[in-house]
């Protein structure tokens, strides 16, 4: 049993119910899932309806193997038009049609992540039409353009599906009960579907425009909510304001017994320093052991610098101020901690907020690491690992910093998700941009936010010193963020989880790399990362010519 609070949109505002609730199995469904995207609390246990999340996508087939290194690091990760490479399933007859196969998955499922780029990187727009079939009909139970279907002009509205940067992203569920292929009436491009398997028997309502259509309300309330995020469930505060000394500590105790962290915020001083998001760290521990060590910046998702970004997890409001609604359980207590490792006395706002929480063999303890390494050398390619986990828990996202030397692209790598020991990655992607929901990486230089993904800074440029429209240009260089939260895209783990980043950058150089990882586990679940005071100091230095970020 469990704390349930229900938000509801009530004449203009958010309303939260809190209820005590008994777990109860019920059957999987586009409403199902809808209430399940924006319920924190439920990250925060283990999935009682199990599930691992999969992923087909158009990576290069040469990828067979890390033992042979020219083939795991070949990058034509799409479909050419004028070349034999097969980087999908298969091509078949439909209805007297021919039809490219890019998904096709024989088990209960639910597609809960698309992405698409533009064909053309100057152009939006497409006539190639997408159809999905389920538990094997013959009839498609959703047609139409296939970027039109997922970049919020289509059937499934934004925030759900959106147009990102340069692509066409959605988060709409898409529920099945025995099967799911997805088809193409001409050659696909690059594309990325990512599903939730769920074990034979699972009682699933498969999606038809009917249940669709039925859920609309729904949708409309839970996208309200995507976009004005809230705290739920959050007490008074708890808070400290303090000058803290180069190498100071200070902490907040938390309330004793059984509770859970609702909304966590920070805020400097000052923000002159960019690095200063690096060099303050956040630290966290409960019922006696460490869970959180990472660099603020990496933590809110704001990388190096203050950089203003939204999402359903995190806030960095332009006033300074830092926030998270991870929900944070815990059986007994626990304190959260600013650390200052700037060299220089820094003033420092901490805030915490608890609420109630039940624990039960479900529910789990929050952690958040971080790894910065530089110089990153990108030749020979090499997959560069952001967490390896050992045990049992829920992966739920990651910030990604990086500094280009150059200004060509950097970011042709692809994610390679290893999930209970198998044998080949679950999700093998088709390059780090995608992994971050935008595409054409060099040119797609600009600020974005959505509830789930965002680049809140790259090159010179984010949400308060925005790209020009008229600024056609590509230049990768200097610092860019990118960050992911995930709610029904989340990663179940039974045993372990290993997340690697493929580095494959253009140009021969030296760049720099630094992650927030963010994961649920159980007490007994380790992970290779540890505290890294040192490196947190080794901060990459700028390129001539580039002046970093502006205060």
């Amino acid at each position: 049993m469990r704390i349930v609070t229900k938000v509801v949109w009530s004449f203009g505002v958010f309303v939260a119910i809190s209820t005590c609730a008994v777990h109860a199995q019920e059957s999987v469904s586009i409403e199902s899932l809808l209430k399940e995207m924006v319920d924190r609390d439920a990250v925060a246990s283990f999935p009682e309806t199990d599930f691992r999340l999969k992923q087909h996508s158009s990576y290069n087939r040469a990828s067979k193997t890390p033992e042979e290194p020219k083939g795991w690091f070949t990058n034509q990760d799409y479909n050419p038009k004028r070349a034999n490479t097969h980087n999908f399933i298969r091509i078949e007859e439909n209805n007297g049609r021919k039809e490219w196969v890019l998904m096709d998955h024989q088990a209960p499922g639910a597609i809960v992540r698309t992405w698409m780029p533009w064909l053309n990187q100057k152009k939006p727009g497409t006539n190639i039409t997408m159809r999905i079939y389920l538990d094997g009909s013959e009839e498609p139970a959703i047609e139409g353009n296939m970027l039109g279907l997922f970049d919020g002009t289509g059937m499934i509205p934004y925030p759900f599906a959106h147009p990102s940067l340069r692509s066409a992203v959605s988060f709409f569920p898409i529920p099945y009960a025995k099967s799911c292929k997805v088809t193409t009436d001409s050659k696909p491009f690059f594309f990325q579907f990512t599903f939730r398997e769920y074990p034979e028997g699972t009682s699933i309502e498969t999606f038809t425009m009917t249940d669709f259509d039925a859920a609309k309300e729904l949708t409309e309330v839970t996208g309200k909510q995507l976009l004005h995020p809230t705290a739920v469930g959050a007490g008074d505060p708890l808070k400290f304001s303090a000058t803290l000394d180069d190498q100071a500590e200070q902490s907040l105790q938390l309330p004793a017994g059984t509770a859970s962290v609702r909304e966590l915020s920070v805020k400097l001083g000052v923000y002159s320093n960019p690095n200063i998001t690096r060099l303050v760290v956040l630290k966290m521990e409960f019922d006696g052991k460490p869970t959180v060590w990472c660099p603020i910046g990496d933590f809110f998702g704001s990388g190096i610098g203050l950089n203003p970004v939204e999402g359903w997890y995190r806030t960095v409001s332009e006033d300074g101020t830092m926030s998270c609604r991870w929900v944070m359980p815990y059986q007994k207590g626990g304190k959260v901690s600013l650390l200052n490792m700037s060299g220089a006395p820094v003033d420092a706002e901490l805030e915490v907020k608890t609420g109630d929480w039940k624990w039960d063999k479900d529910s789990m303890y929050f952690h958040a690491a971080w790894r910065g390494q530089y110089p990153v050398p990108t030749r020979p390619f090499s997959d560069w690992n952001y967490v390896t986990l050992k045990g049992k828990g829920v992966y739920v996202g990651d910030t990604l910093t990086i500094m280009n030397p150059v200004e060509k692209w950097w970011g042709e790598g692809d994610e390679k998700i290893w999930v209970d020991g198998e044998d080949f990655p679950s999700i093998f992607g088709t390059g780090t941009e995608d992994y971050y929901a935008y595409s054409w990486g060099g040119r797609s230089t600009d600020f974005y936010q959505h509830p789930f993904h965002a680049q809140p800074f790259a090159n010179q440029y984010n949400k308060l010193n925005r790209k020009p429209e008229t600024d056609d240009s590509r230049n990768a260089q200097g610092f860019s963020v990118e960050t992911r939260s995930r709610a029904l895209d989340t990663m179940p783990f039974g045993s372990s989880l290993q997340l690697d980043m493929e580095v494959w950058s253009g140009t021969d150089c030296d760049m720099g790399y630094q992650v927030g990882t963010y994961w649920y586990a159980y007490p007994e679940t380790t992970s290779n990362r540890k505290p890294e005071p040192t490196e947190v100091l080794n901060v990459p230095p700028l390129p001539d010519g580039i002046t970093g970020l502006k205060p």
